[in-house]
């Protein structure tokens, strides 16, 4: 099987060399690069990448591309967005140079790994990368024990559209997220609805993962179903789907208001705080999430609504918050454990925990559903499941809330 799922998107900008990148202003942006190394430095795999991304603009310089293309270097490019944290210049190595890098990359390898391609293969025919059908997406909503409105049913107008996304519809441990945020929601007085069945990936990581065809096949589906209804804000659970609306479904006219639910909820601490009845007596160490911390900057709001429980110590691992090691699932690193092993690789979910663990916490506290199966299995790898469990943080308040009517 060929493993383009459709054809790359042939562009100008696509094409990366001297010539032509000097036209635009990424290009001009990307040739400023002072060669200092620090991309290289803070990238979780740079010690094995091949080309890092200063080795990349180098290579660019030098007319010499095409063997970085000829090489599988990026597919140990997690899109952790370190590198465009730590560079002196503000290059925006992840949202730029990267993907494009990748896009051309993707005509030169033999074949993507098997477990990267099902996923891609997946999510273009079903919608979500597990392969499940669209009719299942709001099977959850029965268990969730409140009332969710699902937009399709009932289309009246709504405040908040929440948009579920794939891993907290789907699999049996993220649909404890979404149990979770629909009970705090309905607690709070909340006026939501969903999508439901209607809902596919936003499609974040396949921009990000080789594939900017099957991103812009999701953003048009997304945004015609968007279109059929009236509310004023998206609030979403995951934080590759808040990337995508935020920084590239504008360009298609989406021009909502935007949340992740995090931070959604800190505008709500002082509603909140009498609903938190049950004392949680855990030491918690939360893992800023790559998207949600290094590339939009929300640190405080999942520490405010965690010190805002009662019985909660809050304590920090050695690496936090714009250092914070990345749990290894963006950029399409969910689908590439195999590969990772394969290579020798350390999984980085794998060395995150191990940080979590020497804190002496309780729980390792996150906000991204691609976290939570991600570390649940690397604390039972490393036998730390008995010492450590994984919630998120909605589940956290949720657990709090218990006994309100």
């Amino acid at each position: 099987m060929g493993h383009p799922i459709l054809a790359p998107v042939e562009s100008e900008t696509c094409q990366l060399t001297l010539e032509n990148l000097s036209r635009f202003p990424e290009g001009s942006e990307l040739l400023s690069c002072i060669q200092c190394g620090a991309c290289a430095g803070t990238c979780p795999y740079g010690d094995v990448m091949d080309y890092p991304p200063r080795r990349m603009i180098a290579m660019m310089r030098a007319g010499l591309l095409e063997k970085v293309f000829a090489s599988d270097s990026l597919l140990s490019c997690v899109a952790c967005y370190a590198c465009m944290a730590k560079c002196p210049r503000g290059i925006r190595l992840t949202e730029v140079l990267l993907p494009l890098m990748k896009e051309q990359t993707l005509t030169h390898l033999p074949e993507l790994p098997a477990e990267l391609q099902r996923a891609l293969q997946s999510t273009l025919r079903y919608g979500n990368p597990m392969g499940e059908p669209s009719r299942k997406r709001a099977a959850w909503v029965k268990t969730a024990g409140v009332p969710i409105r699902i937009l399709a049913e009932d289309p009246r107008p709504a405040d908040v559209l929440w948009f579920v996304e794939c891993y907290t519809s789907f699999y049996p441990r993220g649909q404890d997220n979404s149990r979770a945020t629909a009970r705090i929601f309905h607690a709070l007085g909340i006026d939501f609805a969903i999508l439901g069945n209607e809902e596919k990936c936003a499609g974040e990581c396949g921009r990000l993962t080789w594939e900017p065809g099957l991103f812009e096949t999701l953003m048009d589906y997304n945004m015609a179903v968007f279109q059929k209804y009236r509310f004023h804000r998206v609030v979403t659970s995951c934080p590759h789907a808040h990337n995508a609306f935020k920084n590239r479904y504008p360009a298609l006219g989406f021009n909502w208001g935007l949340d992740h639910t995090t931070p959604f909820l800190a505008g709500y601490l002082a509603q909140l705080k009498p609903l938190l009845r049950r004392k949680l007596s855990y030491a918690v160490t939360y893992h800023d999430s790559c998207c949600l911390g290094r590339q939009n900057e929300f640190y405080d709001p999942p520490r405010l609504l965690l010190q805002t429980i009662p019985g909660v110590k809050l304590v920090e691992m050695v690496h936090n918050r714009v250092n914070s090691i990345c749990c290894g699932g963006g950029g399409g690193g969910m689908w590439l454990d195999t590969y990772f092993k394969a290579k020798g690789y350390e999984r980085l979910s794998e060395r995150r925990v191990k940080e979590a663990v020497a804190t002496g916490a309780d729980v390792l506290a996150v906000s991204c559903p691609y976290e939570v199966p991600r570390f649940e299995d690397a604390l039972k790898v490393l036998g730390h499941d008995k010492k450590m469990i994984v919630r998120d943080v909605t589940e956290l308040l949720a657990e709090s809330m218990e006994g309100n009517p």
